[in-house]
């Protein structure tokens, strides 16, 4: 009895204890969105200030929180967005975060790992979805155009679905391949091309990416070691819900192309004028009585739809996402278009308490092509007779009008009509992809901070293709061929890829250090199966054969890596960083020790921010230096057997008779036994700061970079070698820097915000050396083939100078400032001029370039523009030299072509190819896209709209008299117009 007294005595005072604190505590329920764009944020911790009890918001950013009734308020925080204080106005409370401007805790993806911002060594730039670029983009390097300072994506064309040149910290070789390293989710995918595929790239849907990261300098991307004298990309897609809760997302988006530049030629009546006045009677008597403006004939309004269909959830201990795309669009050049079905699956699962994660990815897509003659069509319709009609012509030849002879037959020599050059072939093609790999991670369970990592991927695609020309076909018929012919090719890639590695992490708190500690193993292998194209074949009626394929090619190649990293961190002011990788490649001889390669790196910072002087203060909020040091390679280079003797077939026509018979006969090929790797030295200097809890933050780099033994592709004196030219190690180069970014939330007022962000790169890149031996009469090697000769090259590689620079004579003027035909400088001042005469002329490479995004928010509206600026870039215009002169119009008998209109302002009677008249400054500004976006908000069943406008290619300001002033490689000639692109989109959440 005593005892039962005793408990009832010590219980009852804790239930009145208890109920008075329950009496005292209040509900709170609300909903956690994101400020820009209204969007629910799932898991967002909600508590008290100043308590400890709290929750996390859930599928639908909704909440519940029973807090004391003395709270006031409330603080909500996530990653990636500022922490808020709310004040509790009432029980149903709406909390809008603002995305936080250079989150420095934000964790990034470094190859072979991940880093906090705030730990960074290196130059490394991550661009988040929320910071892309807001269009519908057929290849996902655009999305990040403008955004990198150092990093320039340059699409290639208008073509559909065509790749993008992408230079990062200008290029580091001349002969090897120059774009970067891209790695998809842990697996490096083929940067070599892809028979029927304009752009190996364009197979991946660009809505499935999460985030890119860019590996400018040697201490960030040496960890990659023989592919990153390029820099490195690394991109990563988008992962299932830990929530369990199903997210369903649906864009669609709707396009129109509309070409609106047009290169300049002389219109019918100016082409009458000039034949009437400088031709001969045949000449005049050849002109028609239309007026046709070819490239209206040949182009067209284009229409694209993307569609895309996202499921992100989990079902227990397994987060998901699904997602299928199509993406559908018709170039603005006719019979030119692009269908691409894709499919992506990530599995996330994470088992024995979070000790093992097991990630999968499946990539898929089917990309079918139709191509038009791009080169034959374009080139046709700039020269083509503006006075000839499209049809009314022979029906042997598609009733198409077409150049003849008296006889009534095709003139040869003739161009063909650019209409007919479209309408008569059908080359399509169909390539199958798929990128993939699975990585499983283990913490061990008795001793956690080490971790093991196992990653096997696979980058594997089939391509097939037809090109068909129609029995009309007029080049068919000249050559005796009245039924058409078709070719057929084939191609088959097939990477693999085995990456193991451990991790060993460790606080030191009682020396206030960390330590992390990397060593990995890698093997690699690259196939490429290619059946012997065959030839031409004749057939008939409407039945066409299927192409016949001979013995394949099949070069392959392997790749053995042993890599390392150590990063070492002190009282979180200090940070080492160290990384050494040692790559085999199979390209090179193994005699010597050519085919092992080794690339270290170093990088410390100092995280000036955290010092004592500066802790606390209301300004600084961060302040970091940079130094880093390291060694890249590079070996992707065309020719995977080029050190290794062997034997060709010779071609039938170099047949040894004996007696009656014809033998086909073995020749020995070029071959170089000491071939091994180019190597890029980089040596970075780097500041980032942030001012104002982050709300104004930068990043400054200064780098110089020196490569050398170049890979370069060069000519052999005759008598030295079995060919006349192969790869060998000759001479260097480098390229010098500074980059600047800056990012700034510039109003955030409670309706209206200004968020800004801009880059500048200042750039300039030498060759140091081109020759084996010292030698000063040599002008250095002749590249960038040009139209209007055979075997033109308009560009110089020479010792001093930038690659590419323009290799020209100097033009002189009359006191009006026209040209004066053939009259050249004397340079070296013989008395006559000479190839002696030619000089170095500018290049294609900017020495500046620029971009900035705005973006403007208003309520439920968001402006985002994004402006990019090139300045000291030139290229030489060979569509006005080579269609620029008066004989041009009557080259041959028994037909005319077009001029160029700068006809009118040089009036040259002969071609000039080599004037420097023709090199311009190309120099831009261009507003690449313009987006407004209205969030509707919920319309019901918990389902979230947003529409969007979009304008992209919107304006171009420049000097440049062409059609557009942004080519790759600096010469134009036939180029495939960028048209500029209308949208609307619609993005629904379920």
């Amino acid at each position: 009895m005593r005892v039962q007294s005793l408990i009832k005595l010590l219980v009852l005072p804790l239930l009145l204890l208890s109920m008075q604190s329950w009496s005292q505590n209040k509900s709170i329920s609300g909903k956690v969105t994101d400020a820009k764009d209204g969007k629910p944020l799932i898991g967002a911790s909600v508590k008290a200030k100043g308590g400890t009890n709290g929750t996390t918001t859930n599928s639908e950013g909704a909440f519940t929180l029973s807090v004391p009734t003395t709270t006031t308020e409330l603080e909500v925080s996530m990653v990636g967005y500022t922490l808020a204080t709310v004040g509790i106005t009432g029980n149903n409370l709406l909390v809008g975060l603002e995305p936080a401007i250079g989150t420095l805790n934000d964790v990034v993806v470094i190859g072979y790992g991940t880093q906090k911002k705030k730990d960074f060594t290196g130059s490394i730039t991550s661009v988040t979805s929320k910071d892309f670029v807001k269009a519908p983009f057929a290849t996902p390097e655009q999305l990040i155009s403008g955004k990198v300072a150092g990093v320039q994506v340059t699409s290639n064309s208008g073509e559909p679905g065509v790749g993008s040149t992408i230079r990062i910290r200008g290029q580091a070789s001349l002969s090897a391949n120059t774009a970067p390293l891209i790695v998809i989710d842990g697996v490096a995918v083929d940067n070599g091309g892809l028979a029927g595929s304009p752009n190996p790239l364009s197979l991946i849907n660009a809505n499935d990416i999460e985030t890119f990261v860019v590996l400018k300098d040697a201490s960030a991307a040496a960890i990659y070691g023989s592919r990153a004298s390029n820099g490195v990309i690394l991109i990563t897609t988008k992962k299932g819900s830990k929530s369990g809760q199903l997210k369903v997302n649906f864009n669609t988006t709707a396009s129109k192309f509309v070409n609106s530049e047009l290169v300049p030629v002389l219109s019918s009546t100016q082409f009458r004028n000039v034949v009437n006045s400088k031709g001969n009677p045949d000449d005049i008597a050849l002109l028609g009585t239309s007026n046709t403006n070819w490239q209206n004939e040949i182009y067209r309004v284009g229409y694209a739809t993307d569609n895309n269909l996202s499921l992100t959830g989990g079902i227990k201990a397994l987060p998901y996402r699904f997602s299928i795309g199509y993406y559908g669009q018709g170039g603005v050049l006719k019979t030119n278009s692009i269908k691409r079905p894709s499919a992506t699956l990530n599995l996330n699962p994470k088992f024995f308490d979070n000790h093992l994660s097991i990630d999968v990815s499946v990539k898929g897509s089917i990309s079918e092509s139709r191509f038009a003659n791009v080169g034959g069509a374009i080139g046709g319709a700039l020269t083509y007779d503006p006075t000839q009609s499209v049809f009314g012509g022979k029906q042997i030849y598609g009733g198409y009008f077409q150049w003849l002879d008296a006889s009534g037959n095709i003139l040869n020599l003739a161009p063909r009509n650019p209409v007919s050059t479209l309408n008569l072939s059908d080359n399509t093609s169909k390539v199958l992809r798929s990128v993939g790999n699975i990585q499983i991670d283990y913490k061990f369970h008795f001793l956690p901070e080490l971790r093991a990592n196992l990653n096997l991927g696979y980058d594997a695609s089939t391509s097939r293709g037809t090109s068909i020309s129609l029995p009309q076909d007029p080049g068919l018929i000249a050559s005796g061929l009245f039924n058409g012919s078709i070719f057929g090719y084939s191609e088959n890639v097939k990477n693999q890829l085995l990456e193991a590695y451990l991790n060993y992490t460790k606080e030191l708190t009682a020396i206030k250090s960390k330590i992390e500690v990397t060593a990995g193993y890698g093997y690699y292998d690259f196939l490429r199966v290619i059946p012997d194209n065959n030839p031409s074949l004749d057939f008939k009626g409407d039945t066409l054969p299927n192409p016949v394929f001979g013995v394949p090619n099949k070069p392959q190649y392997t790749m053995l890596s042993a890599y390392s990293r150590l990063i070492y961190s002190f009282d979180n002011r200090f940070i080492l960083t160290a990384t050494y990788r040692t790559d085999a490649s199979s390209k090179f001889p193994s005699a010597g020790g050519n085919r092992w390669g080794q690339f270290p790196s170093a990088a410390l910072a100092w995280r000036i921010s955290n010092e004592k002087f500066l802790k606390g203060s209301s300004v600084i909020s961060d302040l970091k230096l940079r130094v880093g040091y390291g060694e890249t390679g590079q070996q992707d280079i065309g020719n995977y057997y080029s050190y290794l003797a062997f034997f060709t077939p010779s071609t039938p026509t170099a047949s040894y008779q004996f007696g009656n018979a014809y033998y086909q006969t073995n020749r020995p090929s070029g071959y170089n036994s000491e071939i091994k790797w180019e190597q890029t030295l980089v040596r970075n200097i780097g500041l980032d700061f942030g001012l104002l809890k982050n709300r104004i933050s930068g990043t400054v780099d200064v780098y110089q970079k020196e490569t050398s033994d170049l890979l370069l592709f060069t000519n052999v004196p005759a008598g030295s070698n079995l060919t006349n030219s192969l790869f060998a190690n000759i001479g260097s180069m480098k390229s010098e820097g500074i980059e600047a970014s800056l990012n700034a939330s510039i109003i955030q007022g409670k309706n209206f915000t200004w968020d800004m962000s801009f880059n500048a790169t200042v750039q300039r890149v030498e060759i140091t050396d081109l020759t084996l031996n010292p030698d000063p009469t040599f002008k250095g090697f002749e590249v960038g083939g040009i139209a209007g000769g055979v075997g033109n090259n308009i560009q110089i590689h020479s010792e001093g100078f930038e690659p590419n620079s323009f290799y020209v004579y100097k033009q002189v003027y009359d006191q009006n400032g026209k040209p004066l035909e053939g009259v050249y400088e004397d340079i070296n001042r013989d008395g006559f001029i000479s190839s002696a005469d030619k000089y170095r002329y500018n290049s294609p490479n900017s020495d500046a370039f620029f971009g900035t995004t705005q973006t403007f928010g208003y309520k439920n509206l968001t402006l985002t523009t994004v402006l990019r600026a090139n300045v000291g870039n030139y290229i030489y215009n060979n569509v006005s030299s080579n269609f620029g002169a008066y004989a041009g119009f009557n080259r041959n008998d028994g037909f005319l072509n077009n001029l160029h209109s700068s006809v009118l302002e040089t009036n040259f009677q002969n071609n000039q190819l080599f004037s420097d008249y023709y090199i311009e400054n190309a120099s831009f500004l261009r507003m690449d896209n313009i987006n407004l976006t209205y969030n509707v908000g919920n319309i019901g069943n918990n389902i979230n709209l947003r529409l969007s406008g979009i304008v992209q290619n919107v304006f171009t300001i420049t000097k440049y008299s062409g059609l557009d002033p942004e080519i790759s490689g600096g010469v134009d000639n036939n180029f495939y117009p960028r048209p500029t692109i209308y949208s609307i989109s619609a993005n629904i959440d379920f």
